[in-house]
Formats: structure tokens, sequence, C-alpha cells
């Protein structure tokens, strides 16, 4: 993966916003899991794995801007459809999800907001930068473009 020129707050902000076009749509979902790959996706698994994905990353940026060791990734990530999965997806979930996914998307602009070029190319610990981490996880629109857009 590249990252682009898109400050990487924006590139995350974007992502949610992208997502959260989409989900708007998935009130009119007709509980047919969509197979993309070798998985499917609902609705609630795309918030799902876009939400654990923001959670993930920021508790490895949190952990590593402390000198800690990030927390070892132990999720089943989309490799698992759950029960809740395949409920249908209702205005009251469209709206947790908004709540959910804003809030995250707020959390991540002020902590990248926060952190000089320097320490975004050149991230404390293990693994990817923290520019690059911010730009790998704008790439859970997957997740919702799995589900897609929902005809009227």
């Amino acid at each position: 993966m590249t990252t682009t020129d898109k400050d990487p707050a924006t590139a995350v902000a974007d992502m949610v916003a992208h997502v959260l076009r989409l989900a708007g749509t998935w009130t009119r979902w007709d509980g047919v899991p969509r197979p993309v790959d070798d998985r499917v996706y609902t609705p609630h698994k795309a918030i799902r794995r876009v939400a654990d994905h923001m959670i993930d990353h920021l508790a490895e940026v949190e952990a590593r801007l402390a000198g800690l060791p990030p927390i070892p990734d132990r999720w089943h990530a989309s490799a698992v459809t759950t029960a809740h999965d395949l409920a249908p997806f209702t205005q009251d979930d469209l709206d947790e999800a908004v709540s959910r996914l804003t809030r995250l998307s707020q959390i991540w602009t002020v902590r990248l907001g926060s952190l000089t070029e320097e320490r975004l190319d050149h991230s404390p610990g293990e693994g990817w930068s923290i520019r690059y981490l911010a730009h790998h996880l704008a790439g859970s629109t997957y997740y919702a473009d799995a589900v897609g857009l929902m005809p009227e």
C-alpha cells in the first residue's frame, strides 16, 4: 500500500463519511448477505468491521505513543458472521452507527492532528508509521462497499 498526499485525518474522516453514506441506504437491505471474495457481508457486519478496525489501530497508536507494546490482535474480523450480523438493519441501528463512527472519526482526527509530521512518519515502536496506519484504515471502505448501496 502507498499513502497519498492526503492528510491522514482527512483520509480517515472521508472513509467514515463514505461508509455512512452507504449505510444510510441499508435500512432497505433485503436480508441477503453479500458474498465478496471468500467472505460474506451484511450491514451490521460492515459497521462492526469498520468500528473494530478503527478501535484496533487506535489502541495500537496509543500504546506505541505511550512506549508500550500493542495488545496482540485477536479479532475474528470478517472471518466470522455472527447472528447479530444477520439481523435487519433498522433506523435505530443507523443512528447508533452514525454516533459510533463519527465519534471514532473525531478521536482519530484529534489524535492525528496532535502529531507532528515527524511523529506521523517516524512512529515509535514496531510496525507501520502512524501516517501509514491512517491510510490503511481509510481502506475500511471495503467493508461498506461489499454491502453497497441499496436501491430505492
